[in-house]
């Protein structure tokens, strides 16, 4: 079996998920190739993707904390997009996995290779609670990257067909007390005196305008490093990061606290933000105030998210052909996914009524 994985670039957290992916996806014998379009930047090096196809595709710009509409118009090439649409033979695999990746999906559609978006934003294709959505947005999610399947992943399934985070499992975790930092859709002029003026608390701070690493009283700022990060995710007492969707489910399954500061302008950041906030997983920072920050380092351990393998379950179902189930394969995920007590209480008042619809979920756009 050969399947090509079509990953956005934009962001980590596609790249994240993708990985172990992948990885999970080899071990069951089945070859796979990467495809990734929208990183700005050079193309970074990920060892379980080995050699892969880069593309342009379409990229989201960002400044100072918010999405840059224009920056992202202006470096729209349609046709450069339509070149690689249409050179782009898929005669060779026999699936495509898509993580919002456009030019894939849509070779896919017209090429009629079945393909299955695993996604956060396909659960946004659900009828499940979200914020500053809007119509445009609606058609975005729907058209960017289609593919034929869609499995969606969130941190509640909302009754719907979702399955749960897939997450990297951290080994020999410990409490130093230490903050893990890492807001690279901020300016590092914002983040540094804030961080600096909270003496008694020693932070760890990762941002892509960080070539080298140096110290700063309470502050070490890092250059971004994978292997480097997970040591310090392993060892720390919080996560201060973007409302993205792999880094929170990371934390959270490590059982650190965690502020979350959404990016504004991109509803998915800001829903994410309010959900987690409802679920009583995270708090949120609107904007990077010292009071915020200070109320939530005041703020008690949390307990540990547990999820399943989630790449394995895939992969093996993937292996054995037994995919096409959506809703069978993410119910059993779902029933190996264990909350903290207080989360289990907010969940349940969500889900109390036998009745309820998606509609009624919505409840949650009202938190905060």
């Amino acid at each position: 079996m050969r399947i090509l994985y079509g990953v956005q670039g934009t962001g980590n957290g596609h790249i994240t998920r993708a990985r172990l992916l992948c990885s999970a996806l080899k071990k069951q014998g089945i070859e796979v190739d990467v495809l990734m379009s929208g990183r700005v930047g050079k193309a970074p090096e990920v060892e379980e993707f080995g050699e892969y196809k880069s593309l342009k595709g379409i990229s989201f710009h960002h400044k100072g904390g918010k999405v840059d509409k224009w920056a992202t118009f202006k470096d729209l090439s349609l046709k450069q997009f339509r070149n690689d649409l249409a050179e782009l033979d898929l005669s060779g695999y026999d699936l495509l996995i898509n993580d919002f990746e456009p030019v894939s999906a849509w070779a896919a559609k017209k090429q009629g290779l079945t393909s299955i978006s695993i996604s956060h934003q396909a659960a946004f294709l659900h009828d499940i609670p979200t914020k500053e959505m809007g119509l445009w947005n609606r058609l975005l999610v729907r058209n960017f990257a289609p593919c034929e399947y869609n499995l969606g992943v969130h941190w509640c399934d909302f009754k719907q067909t979702i399955a749960p985070p897939l997450v990297e499992k951290l080994d020999e975790l410990t409490n130093n007390g230490k903050i893990l930092v890492y807001l690279p859709f901020e300016s590092l002029e914002q983040i540094r005196p804030l961080l600096t003026r909270f003496t008694g608390h020693q932070f760890v701070c990762f941002h892509p305008e960080i070539k080298q690493a140096e110290n700063d009283g309470n502050l070490e700022l890092q250059p971004i490093h994978r292997d480097n990060f997970l040591e310090h995710l392993r060892s720390c007492a919080g996560v201060f990061c973007n409302a993205g969707f792999e880094l929170p489910s990371e934390a959270m399954a490590a059982g650190k606290k965690l502020l979350v500061k959404p990016l504004f302008g991109q509803f998915e950041q800001v829903t994410n933000a309010y959900t987690l906030q409802s679920l009583g997983l995270a708090h949120i920072a609107e904007s990077l105030e010292p009071y915020i920050l200070d109320s939530w380092l005041q703020l008690d351990q949390s307990e540990p998210v547990y999820y399943p393998d989630v790449a394995n379950i895939l992969a093996e179902h993937i292996r054995n052909n037994t995919w096409q189930d959506l809703d069978a394969m993410a119910r059993e995920m779902w029933q190996q996914v264990s909350y903290p007590a207080a989360s289990q209480l907010l969940m349940a008042n969500i889900m109390s009524d036998s009745t309820v619809t998606a509609e009624s979920l919505t409840k949650i756009k009202v938190s905060g």
